[in-house]
């Protein structure tokens, strides 16, 4: 049996992003809990040249809507990225899974061997092939920016383990 590229990917941005909006239903619990400013979360990064855990949520989903805009032909909606709050992470989640909902699958599906042209930095492109896109840049670069988001909510204290991050995989079984 072989996987369609719709199949490949967009229940899996459902699942994962939604897994993403529940952690952080917990990190603002925590801070609420513990009594200090979420930001102190929002705004924390692992290292000091990586992006800070807003970005990293944003980014995820970026990545999600603009790879799917890329092998299916139809255009994403732009997004000022001015989130900073949980409440305001979660919308931004809430509105990209909204948009995937709307891509018809038969307009990702075929795509495997369409030329996806997309940005590497600030002044540089790639060329993939949609398959080769799909599979070795689009998913990988998706669950980098979940994963680090993740990371930063586990290192600051937020009790959220791997069934916190796989919590909607079972509801796609």
């Amino acid at each position: 049996m072989t996987i369609s590229m719709s199949s490949a990917c967009l229940p899996l941005f459902q699942t994962t992003l939604g897994n993403l909006s529940h952690i952080l239903d917990k990190a603002q619990a925590h801070a609420d809990a513990r009594k200090f400013d979420a930001s102190a979360l929002t705004q924390f990064r692992l290292a000091p040249d990586m992006l800070p855990f807003t970005r990293q949520v944003l980014i995820a989903c970026d990545a999600a809507k603009n790879g799917v805009a890329r092998i299916s032909g139809v255009e994403a909606p732009k997004f000022d990225d001015t989130e900073t709050t949980f409440a305001e992470l979660k919308e931004r989640i809430r509105k990209t899974l909204d948009w995937l909902a709307t891509v018809p699958a038969d307009k990702l599906d075929g795509r495997e061997d369409k030329d996806i042209t997309f940005p590497v930095g600030r002044e540089k492109t790639r060329t993939m092939k949609g398959q080769a896109y799909l599979s070795h840049w689009m998913l990988p670069n998706f669950f980098f920016h979940v994963v680090t988001a993740y990371a930063i909510l586990r290192h600051n204290g937020v009790e959220i383990g791997k069934t916190d991050y796989l919590v909607g995989a079972a509801a796609g079984a």
